[in-house]
C-alpha cells in the first residue's frame, strides 16, 4: 500500500513521514507549494510539479491557515480515490474560528462565551457590558497568533480602534481564568491518544509551546476526553489536537488545530504520537483497500450470476425436537419442499446442500 503526506514539511510533517516508512510500502513527501488544483467542467485534477498525481491509497493532508482553500481542493478531488482522514471541508471550518465555535455550538460542546460583531460600533456595545478580562482574536491564525488580551474596557476600546483601521472581522471571548494552564489533546480516529497541561511563561497569556508554553504528561478524565473526541467530529476531523481550558463549567474548548505540532507533546508524554497516526492511517487504509476488494468480489459474483455464502447471525427455533431454520434462510437457499437436500450434521454445525448441486 502507499501513502502521500502532503505539508509544509515542518519538523512534526517530517516525524509523520518517518513514521509511516514503518507501516506502508511506498511513502511520498509531497510539498503543498509544489501543487495545484486543477479545475475545468466536470473536472478535478491535482497536478504536483505541473504533472499528474499519482493515485494513493492514503493521503494526509498537513498546512496552515493560509493553504486553507488548497488543502480543501486537493481533499475534494482526492476523495473518490483515496482514504482522507480530514474531510474537505473541515480545512475551511477548522481554519477559522468562527466556523469552529459554530461547529462546536451545534453540537452542544461547551466552549466560552463567543461573540462576532458586524461593526465597531456594535462591538463597543458588547464591549460596554461584559465582564473584564477578555480576549479578542482573529478568525484566522495558529500558535496563538491573533489573540489579543483586554484587561479592561479602555485596553478593549484601544484595541477597537486599531482593529478598525485593519478591516478584519475579530471575535471577543470571555477570558477563563486558568493561571496560564490549558490542555492540549491529540485525537486519533475515536480515541485521545495523547494529552499535556501547557503553561504559560510569565507574563504571557497564551499557553502555546511555539509561543513558549511549557508542557507536561496530563490524563484526562473520561469526560474530558469525549469532549475532545466530539470536538474533532463536529469538523470532521479523524486527527486533529483539541485545546481546552478547566474552568468551575468544566472543560471549555477554546480551538482544534488540524495540523498541530507534535515536538513539545512527544517530549511531555514521551508518547510516539507520530506513530499513532501512521498506525492509524495504515489500519483504516487497510480495511477500506480491503473491503473494497470484497465490494469488487460480490460483483464479479453478480456478474457471474453466482450468490456469495452470506453469513446469518440468528437464534433457532426448536420445536417438537426440530429445528425451524429463519425465513430469511429459506428465501436465500430457495430451497422446495420437492427437492432432495443433503444434510451434514455434528455437534455444533450444520450444513444442508442441494443433492442436485
Amino acid at each position: 500500500m502507499n501513502v502521500a503526506l502532503v505539508s509544509l514539511r515542518s519538523k512534526s510533517s517530517l516525524m509523520i513521514l518517518k513514521a509511516l516508512k514503518n507501516y506502508f510500502q511506498e511513502v511520498k513527501d509531497l510539498d503543498i507549494r509544489k501543487i495545484e488544483v486543477s479545475l475545468g467542467v466536470g473536472k478535478l485534477d491535482v497536478l504536483y510539479e505541473g504533472k499528474p498525481m499519482e493515485q494513493f491509497d492514503c493521503v494526509y493532508c498537513r498546512g496552515s491557515f493560509r493553504y486553507a482553500p488548497l488543502l480543501r481542493s486537493i481533499t475534494r478531488a482526492l476523495s473518490h480515490t483515496s482514504f482522507l482522514p480530514i474531510a474537505a471541508t473541515t480545512f475551511t471550518i477548522g481554519h477559522d474560528k468562527l466556523l469552529t465555535h459554530l461547529a462546536l455550538q451545534k453540537y452542544k460542546i461547551p466552549m466560552p462565551t463567543t461573540y462576532l460583531t458586524s461593526s465597531a460600533q456594535a462591538a463597543k456595545k458588547i464591549l460596554e457590558k461584559i465582564n473584564y478580562p477578555i480576549m479578542m482574536k482573529f478568525p484566522s491564525g495558529t500558535g496563538g497568533k491573533g489573540v489579543m488580551f483586554a484587561e479592561s474596557y479602555a485596553a478593549a476600546s484601544s484595541m477597537l480602534d486599531a482593529l478598525e483601521t485593519l478591516k478584519q472581522p475579530f471575535l471577543i471571548q470571555e477570558y477563563v481564568e486558568t493561571g496560564g494552564v490549558d490542555i492540549r489533546a491529540i485525537v486519533v480516529d475515536d480515541k485521545v491518544v495523547a494529552s499535556m497541561k501547557r503553561k504559560a511563561n510569565v507574563g504571557e497569556k497564551r499557553s502555546n509551546i511555539h509561543a513558549g508554553g511549557v508542557g507536561e504528561p496530563y490524563q484526562l478524565d473520561a469526560y474530558t476526553k469525549k469532549i475532545a473526541v466530539e470536538t474533532a467530529q463536529s469538523i470532521g476531523a479523524q486527527i486533529c489536537a483539541v485545546d481546552i481550558l478547566e474552568s468551575p463549567k468544566g472543560p471549555l474548548v477554546i480551538e482544534a488545530n488540524l495540523s498541530p505540532g507534535l515536538q513539545g507533546i512527544t517530549k511531555a508524554t514521551k508518547i510516539d504520537v507520530a506513530d499513532k497516526i501512521a498506525k492509524f492511517l495504515y489500519q483504516k487504509s487497510k480495511a477500506i483497500k480491503e473491503s473494497g476488494k470484497q465490494e469488487g468480489a460480490k460483483k464479479i459474483f453478480e456478474e457471474l450470476g453466482v450468490q456469495p455464502a452470506q453469513h446469518i447471525i440468528s437464534n433457532l427455533d426448536f420445536r417438537a425436537g426440530r429445528i425451524l431454520l429463519p425465513k430469511i434462510v429459506s428465501d436465500i437457499t430457495q430451497f422446495t419442499d420437492k427437492e432432495e437436500l443433503v444434510i451434514k450434521a455434528k455437534k455444533g454445525s450444520l450444513s444442508i446442500e442441494s443433492a442436485n448441486k
